[in-house]
């Protein structure tokens, strides 16, 4: 097992794997400073796109990710998303993914998010999975939180395995394969 350089995530990236693609690190934008995103030296900093679901208990309904109620959820668009405190928004990146089959993928929120109390959840992307990421940004703080749209929120490791597996994603036909937008539980 071998995590994966900036070499290789373009030489992926030129074969379709992250699209669209950024092969450097972008720090600002016209002269405005910005969350990094791009790729670094052993990663890739996704962005987050300007569609939210955010979190809402105005409807007072039970989590249950077998029987989720989209209720539980209130759709926002914008450049900047404001999170509740002690609450959640769902998010999904930039960027649309179609992971090799010899590589899984994790992912851990950027430390400029973490050092405010806001926390980047994301599930391993699988072999051969392909879509955009839905992102979860949980609140921590007892006050609201900011989450900027077309920013840096988060950083992709990917990591190559010894052998390729027998069955990836794709094969297994995952509920999650292809998906767009940002993505509520499935069962």
């Amino acid at each position: 097992m071998s995590i994966k350089n900036d070499r290789w995530i373009r030489e992926q990236a030129a074969k379709g794997m992250i699209d669209p693609f950024e092969p450097g690190q972008v720090r600002s934008v016209n002269d405005q400073k910005i969350v990094s995103y791009g790729t670094s030296s052993y990663g890739y900093d996704v962005r987050c796109a300007r569609e939210f679901k955010i979190f809402t208990n105005i409807n007072s309904t039970i989590v249950d990710p077998k029987q989720f109620d989209e209720k539980s959820f209130i759709d926002f668009e914008g450049d900047v998303c404001i999170i509740p405190p002690n609450s959640f928004a769902l998010a999904r990146t930039v960027e649309y993914f179609r992971i090799p089959r010899d590589v899984l993928t994790i992912c851990l929120g950027k430390s400029t998010y973490a050092r405010c109390g806001i926390i980047v959840n994301v599930t391993p992307l699988e072999p051969e999975w392909e879509g955009h990421v839905t992102l979860e940004f949980s609140n921590t703080t007892p006050l609201p939180a900011k989450i900027y749209a077309n920013e840096g929120c988060a950083q992709f490791l990917f990591i190559g395995g010894n052998e390729v597996c027998e069955t990836s994603y794709k094969d297994r036909g995952g509920k999650y394969q292809g998906q767009q937008g940002v993505t509520l539980p499935r069962t």
